[in-house]
């Protein structure tokens, strides 16, 4: 079985833990944490500078597309960072616990 790690970003912290229970309680995470980032980039033609909420969710890769669509439907960004990446190195009791909560 495949693990993978899907972060996105949010613009509060509230939008992240409501994003982040949806996905526990419908099986499709094991844990997610939340961190505090800023983030740069351009939007519009626009310099942003962001505080923002980081997620980082850890799940089986045959969940991506169910977690990608849930978070495009809670998500009050236009173009939400969805990005999957692969876990090619974890512990046997880390990933059994990954696949016994998914």
């Amino acid at each position: 079985m495949k693990l993978l790690l899907v972060q996105t970003t949010c613009a509060s912290k509230d939008e992240a833990k409501k994003i982040a229970r949806v996905l526990i309680e419908k099986g499709l995470a094991a844990c997610i944490q939340m961190s505090k980032v800023e983030s740069y980039y351009m939007w519009k033609n626009e310099f942003c500078d962001d505080e923002e909420i980081l997620l980082s969710i850890k799940t089986k890769k045959e969940n991506f597309k169910k977690i990608k669509s849930k978070i495009k439907e809670l998500h009050s960004y236009d173009v939400p960072e969805i990005i999957g990446l692969d876990i090619s190195d974890v512990s046997k009791e880390y990933k059994k616990f990954i696949e016994k909560n998914c």
